[in-house]
């Protein structure tokens, strides 16, 4: 009976969860990087970007179409993956920390366009933002959710007021290229940008397919309802791309962040709500969401063994301190360095497609293995057209990570090698140490199959009632 009321949350719940998480920090960090590659066809890239994201991370409709999965993204990794892949996933969910910076450094960024005496002090600033969300954290997830339901009204009625007074100051012939920067870097330009937008595109999968044991007919609403939160995450991120690179010359905004735009189109007054309340709060909910994500995640892979058995302490209330501790170090550790804002999520962005990419051509042999659950999908389609989309899916990943990759600098280079040679060769040393253990590894996929095939049957049965 319990279980049943829980399954509460219906196509609207999930449409909301899933906009507000994935209008965030993204569009605000990344929107002059993708205009330097694209000029005005930004307004495209940004709106075909989240439908192509969509097909970059196609494991995460297609296997909620066909389980109930209490754990989410991490019980996806865990069935489609073999031993060594797990472990590099695994191990990349521990340097994800380095994008976290990157948070704080954009944070800092926006922060001083107002607070303007404050310009000499950035890497301080963004320190501290660190710091202060770490110490919230020890507080616990529902401290986190409800500083960021907060966040989340207050963000969206900023972006509201960012595109109804910026949409009549575009300055007229937009859409004709008299200037040349309509696609000035012709479709390697606009496919980069694209790739440089990912970061602000991938979001609108991730919060549905973590709630999954709470959703109402869980195997049809979060497949649909990610379809129509990707179709309106990509008309606002266009409404606002549109005022991006439509107000000011795009010479103006190449590489710049919204602050500048934003200055030209507000009122002194309304500019400062606009930085502290669209861009400063997009920046803290993904910063508060991410942490609130991560933790878990990062306790199970030191459970797992793929860290030392040091991670895996806890305190009375069930704080993980020392893998915390450590995920701290390395969102800290990138602000006092070199790296920019776009490098940093590069760096993380780069694995984390390589990763899709094995996941979503897995997607074939998976469907093979249950067909049960795959001819009750609701994405059940064409054996033929469903391998054409994952074979697609397989291409938008590593097409976005080819090219974050040879848009870094040298040294950026070395380093995102580097870190994927670390990630393998650590994955590969607890294997063969025995620090980890395929048979173990072997009968968690086993078990969790098995969890998400009884959850998938009692949802159905509670549905039937």
């Amino acid at each position: 009976m319990e279980q049943t009321e829980k399954k509460k949350l219906g196509m609207f719940d999930i449409f909301s969860l899933g906009v507000g998480g994935a209008i965030g920090s993204g569009i605000f960090v990344m929107m002059g990087f993708g205009i330097a590659y694209t000029g005005r066809s930004i307004v495209l890239a940004v709106s075909v970007g989240c439908l192509y994201m969509l097909l970059a991370y196609l494991f995460h409709p297609v296997m909620s179409s066909m389980f109930v999965l209490p754990g989410g993204d991490y019980d996806m990794k865990v069935i489609l993956t073999n031993p060594l892949m797990s472990g590099f996933s695994a191990i990349c969910q521990v340097l994800n920390g380095c994008a976290m910076a990157s948070y704080g450094i954009a944070f800092a960024s926006y922060f001083v366009s107002v607070v303007t005496g404050l310009a000499d002090y950035q890497r301080i600033i963004a320190a501290l933002l660190m710091v202060a969300f770490f110490a919230l954290s020890i507080k616990g997830t529902k401290a986190m959710a409800t500083i960021t339901s907060i966040i989340t009204v207050v963000l969206l009625v900023s972006i509201a007021l960012f595109v109804a007074v910026g949409v009549p100051k575009v300055q007229p012939g937009f859409w004709s290229n008299g200037d040349g920067m309509f696609f000035p870097g012709g479709f390697s330009g606009f496919i980069g940008a694209i790739a440089m937008m990912s970061f602000a595109c991938q979001g609108t999968t991730m919060a549905p397919v973590s709630v999954m044991p709470a959703t109402k007919n869980a195997r049809r609403t979060i497949p649909v309802g990610i379809l129509y939160i990707t179709i309106t995450v990509g008309l606002v991120y266009a409404l606002m791309a549109y005022v991006a690179a439509g107000v000011l010359p795009v010479e103006q905004v190449m590489g710049q962040n919204l602050s500048m735009v934003a200055q030209a189109i507000f009122s002194p007054a309304l500019f400062a709500v606009f930085i502290l309340g669209a861009a400063c709060c997009a920046i803290m909910s993904s910063l508060a969401s991410g942490m609130t994500m991560l933790r878990y995640p990062l306790l199970a892979v030191a459970e797992d063994g793929w860290l030392p058995a040091v991670f895996k302490k806890t305190t009375k209330s069930g704080y993980p301190y020392v893998v915390m501790g450590m995920f701290f170090v390395l969102s800290i550790l990138p602000i006092f360095t070199p790296l920019s804002v776009d490098a940093l999520i590069s760096l993380v962005m780069i694995p984390s497609m390589l990763m899709n990419a094995y996941m979503n051509i897995s997607l074939i042999k998976l469907v093979k293995e249950y067909p049960k659950q795959w001819e009750t999908s609701a994405l059940h389609m064409p054996t033929g057209l469903f391998n054409a989309l994952c074979v697609i899916g397989t291409a938008c990943a590593l097409a976005v990570a080819f090219y974050l990759f040879k848009d870094l600098d040298t040294m950026s280079m070395i380093l995102c090698v580097v870190l994927l040679a670390i990630a393998v060769g650590l994955a590969w040393f607890r294997l063969k140490t025995g620090a980890v253990k395929v048979s173990d590894l072997a009968e968690k996929k086993k078990a969790i199959a098995a969890a998400a095939i009884a959850a998938t049957e009692a949802a159905e049965a509670a549905e039937a009632k």
